[in-house]
Protein backbone atom coordinates (compact mmCIF):
# COMPACT_ATOMS: atom_id res chain seq x y z
CA UNK A 1 0.00 0.00 0.00
CA UNK A 2 1.28 3.47 -0.91
CA UNK A 3 1.34 6.30 1.65
CA UNK A 4 -0.88 8.52 -0.54
CA UNK A 5 -3.77 6.11 0.06
CA UNK A 6 -3.78 7.06 3.77
CA UNK A 7 -2.98 10.77 3.46
CA UNK A 8 -5.25 13.64 2.39
CA UNK A 9 -3.21 16.19 0.46
CA UNK A 10 -4.63 19.66 -0.19
CA UNK A 11 -3.08 22.10 -2.67
CA UNK A 12 -3.78 25.83 -2.94
CA UNK A 13 -5.00 26.31 -6.50
CA UNK A 14 -4.20 29.80 -7.87
CA UNK A 15 -6.99 29.35 -10.43
CA UNK A 16 -9.75 29.08 -7.79
CA UNK A 17 -8.03 30.84 -4.88
CA UNK A 18 -8.79 27.88 -2.60
CA UNK A 19 -7.10 24.87 -1.08
CA UNK A 20 -8.43 21.84 -2.89
CA UNK A 21 -8.21 18.11 -2.27
CA UNK A 22 -5.55 16.72 -4.60
CA UNK A 23 -6.86 14.06 -6.94
CA UNK A 24 -4.53 13.14 -9.79
CA UNK A 25 -6.02 12.47 -13.23
CA UNK A 26 -4.50 8.99 -13.27
CA UNK A 27 -4.45 7.24 -9.89
CA UNK A 28 -0.93 6.87 -8.49
CA UNK A 29 0.59 9.08 -11.21
CA UNK A 30 1.27 12.83 -11.22
CA UNK A 31 2.17 15.05 -14.18
CA UNK A 32 3.87 18.29 -13.11
CA UNK A 33 5.27 21.11 -15.27
CA UNK A 34 7.36 23.98 -13.87
CA UNK A 35 8.59 26.96 -15.91
CA UNK A 36 12.39 26.75 -15.90
CA UNK A 37 15.05 29.45 -16.27
CA UNK A 38 15.80 31.73 -19.22
CA UNK A 39 19.52 30.98 -19.47
CA UNK A 40 21.12 34.37 -20.22
CA UNK A 41 22.70 35.03 -16.79
CA UNK A 42 23.65 33.31 -13.52
CA UNK A 43 20.57 32.05 -11.70
CA UNK A 44 19.85 34.34 -8.72
CA UNK A 45 18.60 33.31 -5.29
CA UNK A 46 15.00 34.38 -5.98
CA UNK A 47 14.79 32.00 -8.96
CA UNK A 48 16.40 29.28 -6.86
CA UNK A 49 13.69 29.70 -4.24
CA UNK A 50 11.03 28.81 -6.84
CA UNK A 51 12.90 25.71 -8.03
CA UNK A 52 13.68 24.58 -4.47
CA UNK A 53 9.98 25.02 -3.56
CA UNK A 54 8.93 22.74 -6.42
CA UNK A 55 11.73 20.32 -5.55
CA UNK A 56 10.00 20.03 -2.15
CA UNK A 57 6.67 19.32 -3.91
CA UNK A 58 8.36 16.73 -6.16
CA UNK A 59 10.07 15.06 -3.18
CA UNK A 60 6.90 14.89 -1.06
CA UNK A 61 4.80 13.45 -3.90
CA UNK A 62 7.50 10.81 -4.45
CA UNK A 63 7.65 10.15 -0.69
CA UNK A 64 3.88 9.51 -0.71
CA UNK A 65 4.46 6.86 -3.38
CA UNK A 66 3.27 8.72 -6.47
CA UNK A 67 5.01 8.08 -9.77
CA UNK A 68 5.81 11.66 -10.82
CA UNK A 69 6.72 12.90 -14.28
CA UNK A 70 8.28 16.27 -13.54
CA UNK A 71 8.92 18.42 -16.63
CA UNK A 72 10.92 21.65 -16.25
CA UNK A 73 11.98 23.51 -19.37
CA UNK A 74 14.99 25.57 -20.38
CA UNK A 75 14.09 28.80 -22.23
CA UNK A 76 16.83 29.30 -24.82
CA UNK A 77 14.97 31.51 -27.32
CA UNK A 78 12.00 33.86 -27.59
CA UNK A 79 12.10 35.59 -24.19
CA UNK A 80 12.09 39.27 -25.17
CA UNK A 81 13.28 41.91 -22.67
CA UNK A 82 10.57 43.17 -20.27
CA UNK A 83 8.46 40.11 -21.23
CA UNK A 84 7.22 42.08 -24.25
CA UNK A 85 6.60 41.33 -27.95
CA UNK A 86 8.89 44.08 -29.23
CA UNK A 87 12.58 44.40 -28.48
CA UNK A 88 15.57 42.10 -28.26
CA UNK A 89 15.73 38.45 -27.22
CA UNK A 90 17.51 38.27 -23.82
CA UNK A 91 19.90 35.55 -24.98
CA UNK A 92 20.64 37.20 -28.36
CA UNK A 93 21.36 40.50 -26.56
CA UNK A 94 23.79 38.85 -24.14
CA UNK A 95 25.47 37.04 -27.07
CA UNK A 96 25.88 40.35 -28.93
CA UNK A 97 27.40 42.07 -25.87
CA UNK A 98 29.76 39.14 -25.13
CA UNK A 99 30.55 38.60 -28.87
CA UNK A 100 29.55 34.94 -28.62
CA UNK A 101 27.13 32.59 -30.38
CA UNK A 102 23.72 32.55 -28.61
CA UNK A 103 24.14 28.81 -27.95
CA UNK A 104 27.44 29.50 -26.15
CA UNK A 105 25.50 31.78 -23.78
CA UNK A 106 22.83 29.09 -23.36
CA UNK A 107 25.42 26.40 -22.61
CA UNK A 108 27.36 28.54 -20.16
CA UNK A 109 24.36 29.50 -18.05
CA UNK A 110 22.50 26.18 -18.35
CA UNK A 111 25.60 24.43 -16.94
CA UNK A 112 25.80 27.01 -14.12
CA UNK A 113 22.09 26.51 -13.34
CA UNK A 114 22.48 22.72 -13.12
CA UNK A 115 25.56 23.04 -10.90
CA UNK A 116 23.76 25.41 -8.50
CA UNK A 117 20.67 23.17 -8.29
CA UNK A 118 22.91 20.18 -7.58
CA UNK A 119 24.65 22.12 -4.77
CA UNK A 120 21.17 22.86 -3.35
CA UNK A 121 20.53 19.09 -3.48
CA UNK A 122 17.55 19.51 -5.83
CA UNK A 123 16.50 16.45 -7.83
CA UNK A 124 16.80 16.90 -11.60
CA UNK A 125 13.42 16.87 -13.39
CA UNK A 126 12.24 13.74 -15.24
CA UNK A 127 12.41 15.64 -18.55
CA UNK A 128 14.15 18.96 -19.27
CA UNK A 129 13.09 20.10 -22.76
CA UNK A 130 14.42 23.22 -24.50
CA UNK A 131 12.46 25.73 -26.56
CA UNK A 132 14.85 25.42 -29.53
CA UNK A 133 14.42 21.64 -29.47
CA UNK A 134 10.63 21.98 -29.93
CA UNK A 135 10.23 24.44 -32.81
CA UNK A 136 8.22 21.91 -34.87
CA UNK A 137 5.74 21.34 -32.01
CA UNK A 138 5.38 25.10 -31.53
CA UNK A 139 4.66 25.66 -35.23
CA UNK A 140 2.01 22.91 -35.08
CA UNK A 141 0.38 24.54 -32.02
CA UNK A 142 0.28 27.90 -33.83
CA UNK A 143 -1.33 26.24 -36.87
CA UNK A 144 -4.00 24.68 -34.62
CA UNK A 145 -4.73 28.09 -33.06
CA UNK A 146 -5.03 29.71 -36.51
CA UNK A 147 -7.24 26.84 -37.78
CA UNK A 148 -9.53 27.29 -34.76
CA UNK A 149 -9.90 31.01 -35.55
CA UNK A 150 -7.92 32.47 -32.64
CA UNK A 151 -4.68 33.40 -34.39
CA UNK A 152 -3.88 35.66 -37.34
CA UNK A 153 -0.86 36.44 -39.49
CA UNK A 154 0.30 40.03 -39.84
CA UNK A 155 3.39 41.14 -41.78
CA UNK A 156 5.22 37.83 -41.26
CA UNK A 157 4.36 37.53 -37.55
CA UNK A 158 1.46 35.58 -35.99
CA UNK A 159 -0.58 36.98 -33.10
CA UNK A 160 -3.14 35.56 -30.71
CA UNK A 161 -6.55 37.27 -30.99
CA UNK A 162 -7.35 37.89 -27.31
CA UNK A 163 -10.67 39.70 -27.91
CA UNK A 164 -12.04 36.95 -30.17
CA UNK A 165 -10.83 34.26 -27.74
CA UNK A 166 -12.53 36.03 -24.82
CA UNK A 167 -15.95 35.73 -26.55
CA UNK A 168 -15.77 31.92 -26.25
CA UNK A 169 -13.48 31.55 -23.21
CA UNK A 170 -12.35 33.63 -20.25
CA UNK A 171 -9.03 35.45 -20.79
CA UNK A 172 -7.87 36.68 -17.37
CA UNK A 173 -9.34 33.93 -15.18
CA UNK A 174 -5.98 33.04 -13.56
CA UNK A 175 -4.79 36.58 -12.82
CA UNK A 176 -8.27 37.99 -12.14
CA UNK A 177 -7.95 40.59 -14.90
CA UNK A 178 -10.84 41.91 -16.93
CA UNK A 179 -10.33 42.20 -20.71
CA UNK A 180 -12.54 45.31 -21.00
CA UNK A 181 -10.45 47.10 -18.33
CA UNK A 182 -7.24 46.08 -20.11
CA UNK A 183 -8.53 47.44 -23.42
CA UNK A 184 -9.61 50.72 -21.80
CA UNK A 185 -6.16 51.13 -20.20
CA UNK A 186 -4.26 50.57 -23.46
CA UNK A 187 -6.31 52.61 -25.98
CA UNK A 188 -3.58 55.23 -26.29
CA UNK A 189 -1.06 52.54 -27.29
CA UNK A 190 -3.12 51.22 -30.20
CA UNK A 191 -0.67 52.59 -32.78
CA UNK A 192 0.90 49.10 -32.98
CA UNK A 193 -0.24 48.49 -36.54
CA UNK A 194 0.60 44.78 -36.74
CA UNK A 195 -1.85 43.83 -33.97
CA UNK A 196 -5.64 44.00 -34.09
CA UNK A 197 -5.66 44.82 -30.36
CA UNK A 198 -2.87 45.94 -27.99
CA UNK A 199 -3.64 42.88 -25.77
CA UNK A 200 -2.85 40.43 -28.58
CA UNK A 201 0.43 38.64 -28.00
CA UNK A 202 2.96 37.09 -30.36
CA UNK A 203 2.85 33.40 -31.22
CA UNK A 204 5.53 33.77 -33.90
CA UNK A 205 7.73 36.78 -34.58
CA UNK A 206 9.19 37.67 -37.94
CA UNK A 207 13.00 37.72 -37.77
CA UNK A 208 14.59 40.94 -38.94
CA UNK A 209 17.67 40.49 -41.21
CA UNK A 210 20.09 40.99 -38.29
CA UNK A 211 18.31 38.48 -36.02
CA UNK A 212 20.57 35.43 -35.49
CA UNK A 213 18.08 33.05 -33.86
CA UNK A 214 15.63 32.17 -36.66
CA UNK A 215 13.79 29.18 -38.08
CA UNK A 216 11.74 28.60 -41.26
CA UNK A 217 7.97 28.44 -40.80
CA UNK A 218 4.79 28.64 -42.95
CA UNK A 219 4.79 32.40 -42.20
CA UNK A 220 8.46 33.02 -43.07
CA UNK A 221 11.69 33.00 -41.09
CA UNK A 222 11.20 33.85 -37.45
CA UNK A 223 11.19 32.61 -33.86
CA UNK A 224 8.47 31.51 -31.41
CA UNK A 225 6.81 33.69 -28.79
CA UNK A 226 7.93 33.12 -25.18
CA UNK A 227 4.53 31.94 -23.89
CA UNK A 228 4.14 29.39 -26.67
CA UNK A 229 7.05 27.13 -25.76
CA UNK A 230 5.56 26.07 -22.39
CA UNK A 231 2.22 25.24 -24.02
CA UNK A 232 3.93 23.07 -26.64
CA UNK A 233 6.32 21.30 -24.26
CA UNK A 234 3.93 20.71 -21.35
CA UNK A 235 1.27 19.12 -23.56
CA UNK A 236 3.81 17.08 -25.54
CA UNK A 237 5.09 15.33 -22.40
CA UNK A 238 2.07 15.51 -20.07
CA UNK A 239 -0.96 15.56 -22.38
CA UNK A 240 -3.67 18.15 -23.12
CA UNK A 241 -4.79 18.02 -19.47
CA UNK A 242 -2.36 17.40 -16.60
CA UNK A 243 -2.22 17.72 -12.82
CA UNK A 244 0.11 20.52 -11.65
CA UNK A 245 1.69 23.58 -13.28
CA UNK A 246 4.09 25.64 -11.18
CA UNK A 247 6.22 28.74 -11.43
CA UNK A 248 7.05 32.03 -9.76
CA UNK A 249 4.29 34.46 -8.80
CA UNK A 250 5.66 36.92 -11.39
CA UNK A 251 4.73 34.49 -14.18
CA UNK A 252 0.99 34.43 -13.38
CA UNK A 253 0.41 37.29 -15.84
CA UNK A 254 1.03 37.40 -18.71
CA UNK A 255 2.96 34.12 -19.09
CA UNK A 256 0.64 31.59 -17.44
CA UNK A 257 -2.52 33.45 -18.49
CA UNK A 258 -1.35 33.23 -22.11
CA UNK A 259 -0.46 29.54 -21.68
CA UNK A 260 -4.03 28.75 -20.63
CA UNK A 261 -5.43 30.75 -23.57
CA UNK A 262 -3.11 29.03 -26.09
CA UNK A 263 -4.01 25.58 -24.77
CA UNK A 264 -7.75 26.24 -24.85
CA UNK A 265 -7.54 27.82 -28.31
CA UNK A 266 -5.47 24.88 -29.61
CA UNK A 267 -7.18 21.86 -27.97
CA UNK A 268 -10.45 23.20 -26.56
CA UNK A 269 -9.40 21.91 -23.12
CA UNK A 270 -8.29 23.68 -19.94
CA UNK A 271 -4.73 22.36 -19.57
CA UNK A 272 -4.06 22.25 -15.82
CA UNK A 273 -6.04 21.15 -12.76
CA UNK A 274 -3.85 22.78 -10.08
CA UNK A 275 -1.91 26.01 -10.69
CA UNK A 276 0.78 26.65 -8.06
CA UNK A 277 2.79 29.86 -7.61
CA UNK A 278 5.84 30.43 -5.39
CA UNK A 279 6.25 33.88 -3.88
CA UNK A 280 9.24 36.15 -4.18
CA UNK A 281 12.40 36.53 -2.14
CA UNK A 282 13.42 40.00 -0.99
CA UNK A 283 16.87 41.09 0.21
CA UNK A 284 17.13 43.27 3.32
CA UNK A 285 13.46 44.23 2.90
CA UNK A 286 13.76 45.33 -0.74
CA UNK A 287 13.09 43.65 -4.06
CA UNK A 288 16.11 41.81 -5.47
CA UNK A 289 17.45 43.69 -8.49
CA UNK A 290 20.65 43.45 -10.50
CA UNK A 291 20.34 47.07 -11.65
CA UNK A 292 20.27 48.52 -8.09
CA UNK A 293 22.90 46.08 -6.79
CA UNK A 294 20.41 44.70 -4.22
CA UNK A 295 21.17 41.19 -5.35
CA UNK A 296 23.09 38.08 -4.27
CA UNK A 297 24.05 34.96 -6.20
CA UNK A 298 24.12 31.49 -4.61
CA UNK A 299 27.88 31.09 -5.19
CA UNK A 300 28.48 34.37 -3.34
CA UNK A 301 26.62 32.91 -0.34
CA UNK A 302 28.59 29.65 -0.44
CA UNK A 303 32.00 31.38 -0.83
CA UNK A 304 31.34 34.31 1.50
CA UNK A 305 32.60 36.62 -1.25
CA UNK A 306 29.94 39.35 -0.94
CA UNK A 307 29.27 42.61 0.90
CA UNK A 308 25.95 41.49 2.46
CA UNK A 309 26.78 38.50 4.70
CA UNK A 310 29.21 38.25 7.61
CA UNK A 311 30.52 34.84 6.49
CA UNK A 312 30.00 31.94 4.07
CA UNK A 313 26.99 29.62 4.44
CA UNK A 314 26.60 26.11 3.11
CA UNK A 315 24.00 25.22 0.42
CA UNK A 316 22.08 23.11 2.98
CA UNK A 317 21.79 26.05 5.38
CA UNK A 318 20.57 28.28 2.53
CA UNK A 319 18.06 25.57 1.53
CA UNK A 320 16.91 25.22 5.15
CA UNK A 321 16.46 29.01 5.33
CA UNK A 322 14.17 28.85 2.26
CA UNK A 323 12.17 25.95 3.75
CA UNK A 324 11.48 27.96 6.93
CA UNK A 325 8.87 30.01 5.04
CA UNK A 326 5.81 28.69 3.23
CA UNK A 327 6.32 28.75 -0.54
CA UNK A 328 3.40 31.21 -0.99
CA UNK A 329 4.82 33.72 1.53
CA UNK A 330 7.24 36.54 0.76
CA UNK A 331 10.59 35.65 2.33
CA UNK A 332 13.22 38.23 3.28
CA UNK A 333 16.87 37.22 3.05
CA UNK A 334 19.34 38.95 5.38
CA UNK A 335 22.50 38.22 7.35
CA UNK A 336 20.55 37.86 10.63
CA UNK A 337 17.94 35.59 9.04
CA UNK A 338 20.46 33.13 7.58
CA UNK A 339 22.54 33.17 10.80
CA UNK A 340 19.39 32.14 12.69
CA UNK A 341 18.67 29.46 10.06
CA UNK A 342 22.22 28.09 10.49
CA UNK A 343 21.68 27.77 14.27
CA UNK A 344 18.43 25.87 13.67
CA UNK A 345 20.02 23.65 11.02
CA UNK A 346 22.90 22.78 13.37
CA UNK A 347 20.47 21.96 16.20
CA UNK A 348 18.57 19.63 13.87
CA UNK A 349 21.72 17.85 12.72
CA UNK A 350 23.00 17.57 16.30
CA UNK A 351 19.73 15.91 17.35
CA UNK A 352 20.08 13.37 14.52
CA UNK A 353 23.57 12.56 15.83
CA UNK A 354 22.17 12.25 19.37
CA UNK A 355 19.70 9.61 18.15
CA UNK A 356 22.61 7.16 18.02
CA UNK A 357 23.21 7.51 21.79
CA UNK A 358 19.59 6.92 22.89
CA UNK A 359 18.82 3.83 24.96
CA UNK A 360 15.18 2.65 24.69
CA UNK A 361 13.06 2.08 27.83
CA UNK A 362 9.99 0.03 28.74
CA UNK A 363 7.63 3.00 28.25
CA UNK A 364 7.23 6.08 26.03
CA UNK A 365 6.31 9.48 27.43
CA UNK A 366 5.28 10.90 24.04
CA UNK A 367 2.63 9.72 21.57
CA UNK A 368 4.96 9.04 18.64
CA UNK A 369 2.16 8.00 16.24
CA UNK A 370 0.40 11.36 16.78
CA UNK A 371 3.69 13.25 16.29
CA UNK A 372 4.39 11.34 13.07
CA UNK A 373 0.94 12.19 11.69
CA UNK A 374 1.45 15.86 12.62
CA UNK A 375 4.45 15.88 10.23
CA UNK A 376 2.26 14.51 7.43
CA UNK A 377 -0.57 16.92 8.36
CA UNK A 378 1.83 19.86 7.86
CA UNK A 379 2.90 18.70 4.40
CA UNK A 380 -0.65 17.70 3.46
CA UNK A 381 -1.71 21.30 4.13
CA UNK A 382 -0.35 22.75 0.86
CA UNK A 383 3.25 21.61 1.55
CA UNK A 384 3.57 23.69 4.73
CA UNK A 385 7.30 23.32 5.37
CA UNK A 386 7.54 25.82 8.31
CA UNK A 387 4.90 23.86 10.25
CA UNK A 388 6.73 20.62 9.40
CA UNK A 389 10.00 22.13 10.69
CA UNK A 390 8.23 23.16 13.93
CA UNK A 391 7.14 19.52 14.36
CA UNK A 392 10.69 18.31 13.67
CA UNK A 393 11.93 20.62 16.45
CA UNK A 394 9.36 19.03 18.77
CA UNK A 395 11.23 15.77 18.08
CA UNK A 396 14.57 17.56 18.70
CA UNK A 397 13.29 18.76 22.10
CA UNK A 398 12.09 15.23 22.94
CA UNK A 399 15.43 13.65 21.91
CA UNK A 400 17.33 16.12 24.11
CA UNK A 401 15.05 15.33 27.08
CA UNK A 402 15.52 11.57 26.58
CA UNK A 403 19.27 12.12 26.49
CA UNK A 404 19.01 13.94 29.85
CA UNK A 405 16.88 11.04 31.28
CA UNK A 406 13.87 13.37 31.63
CA UNK A 407 11.72 11.48 29.08
CA UNK A 408 11.54 7.83 27.92
CA UNK A 409 10.90 5.97 24.66
CA UNK A 410 10.29 2.30 23.78
CA UNK A 411 12.34 0.46 21.15
CA UNK A 412 9.41 0.34 18.67
CA UNK A 413 8.60 4.05 19.16
CA UNK A 414 12.28 4.90 18.82
CA UNK A 415 12.35 3.13 15.43
CA UNK A 416 9.31 5.15 14.23
CA UNK A 417 10.81 8.41 15.53
CA UNK A 418 14.18 7.77 13.90
CA UNK A 419 12.74 6.62 10.57
CA UNK A 420 10.24 9.51 10.36
CA UNK A 421 12.76 12.16 11.35
CA UNK A 422 15.32 10.95 8.80
CA UNK A 423 12.67 10.68 6.06
CA UNK A 424 11.39 14.23 6.52
CA UNK A 425 14.81 15.86 7.04
CA UNK A 426 16.65 14.15 4.20
CA UNK A 427 14.08 12.76 1.73
CA UNK A 428 11.37 15.44 1.92
CA UNK A 429 13.18 18.65 2.92
CA UNK A 430 16.24 17.52 0.95
CA UNK A 431 18.78 18.65 3.56
CA UNK A 432 22.30 17.20 3.74
CA UNK A 433 24.64 16.67 6.67
CA UNK A 434 27.72 18.76 6.14
CA UNK A 435 29.61 18.45 9.42
CA UNK A 436 32.64 16.76 7.86
CA UNK A 437 32.81 19.33 5.04
CA UNK A 438 32.35 22.18 7.50
CA UNK A 439 35.21 20.88 9.64
CA UNK A 440 37.46 20.65 6.57
CA UNK A 441 36.32 24.11 5.44
CA UNK A 442 37.18 25.57 8.85
CA UNK A 443 40.67 24.05 8.64
CA UNK A 444 41.16 25.38 5.11
CA UNK A 445 39.87 28.81 6.12
CA UNK A 446 42.36 28.88 9.00
CA UNK A 447 45.22 27.88 6.68
CA UNK A 448 44.35 30.52 4.05
CA UNK A 449 43.97 33.18 6.76
CA UNK A 450 47.44 32.26 8.07
CA UNK A 451 48.95 32.57 4.56
CA UNK A 452 47.23 35.94 4.04
CA UNK A 453 48.79 37.07 7.34
CA UNK A 454 52.24 35.97 6.09
CA UNK A 455 51.62 37.81 2.81
CA UNK A 456 50.59 41.00 4.66
CA UNK A 457 53.79 40.78 6.72
CA UNK A 458 55.86 40.33 3.52
CA UNK A 459 54.19 43.40 1.98
CA UNK A 460 54.83 45.43 5.13
CA UNK A 461 58.50 44.43 4.86
CA UNK A 462 58.43 45.39 1.14
CA UNK A 463 59.15 41.75 0.22
CA UNK A 464 56.88 41.96 -2.83
CA UNK A 465 58.37 38.86 -4.49
CA UNK A 466 57.19 36.65 -1.59
CA UNK A 467 53.87 38.51 -1.40
CA UNK A 468 53.18 37.89 -5.10
CA UNK A 469 54.36 34.26 -4.80
CA UNK A 470 51.80 33.53 -2.02
CA UNK A 471 49.03 35.24 -4.04
CA UNK A 472 49.90 33.30 -7.23
CA UNK A 473 50.21 29.93 -5.42
CA UNK A 474 46.77 30.44 -3.81
CA UNK A 475 45.34 31.42 -7.19
CA UNK A 476 46.75 28.20 -8.72
CA UNK A 477 44.86 26.27 -6.01
CA UNK A 478 41.60 28.02 -6.96
CA UNK A 479 41.64 30.59 -4.14
CA UNK A 480 41.45 34.24 -5.22
CA UNK A 481 42.53 36.94 -2.80
CA UNK A 482 41.37 40.53 -3.00
CA UNK A 483 42.95 43.58 -1.36
CA UNK A 484 40.47 46.26 -0.23
CA UNK A 485 40.56 49.31 2.07
CA UNK A 486 39.08 47.16 4.84
CA UNK A 487 41.72 44.43 4.42
CA UNK A 488 42.31 41.27 2.39
CA UNK A 489 39.49 38.82 1.62
CA UNK A 490 39.52 35.53 -0.24
CA UNK A 491 37.06 33.49 -2.27
CA UNK A 492 37.10 29.96 -3.69
CA UNK A 493 36.86 30.03 -7.47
Amino acid sequence: MHLYQNQTLKIYNSLTGEKELFKPIHQGNVGMYVCGPTVYSNVHLGNCRTFISFDLVFRYLKHLGYKVRYVRNITDVGHIEDDADEGEDKIAKKARIEKLEPMEIVQQYAVDFHQIMELFNAFPPSIEPTATGHIIEQIQTIQNIIDNGFGYESEGSVYFDVVKFNKDYNYGKLSGRNIEDMIANTRELSGQTEKRNPQDFALWKKAEPQHIMRWPSPWGDGFPGWHLECTAMSTKYLGDNFDIHGGGMDLKFPHHECEIAQNEASTGKSPVNYWMHANMLTLNGKKMSKSTGNNILPREIFSGNNTILSKAFSPSVARFFIMQAHYRSILDFSNDAILAAEKGFNRLMEALDNLKTIKPSATSSLDIAAWKQSCYDAMNDDFNSPILIAQLFEAVRYINLIKEDKETITASDFEVLSKTLNAFVFDVLGLKKETENNSNNDKMEGLVTMLIGMRNEARANKNFALSDQIRDKLNDLGIAIKDTKEGTTFSIL
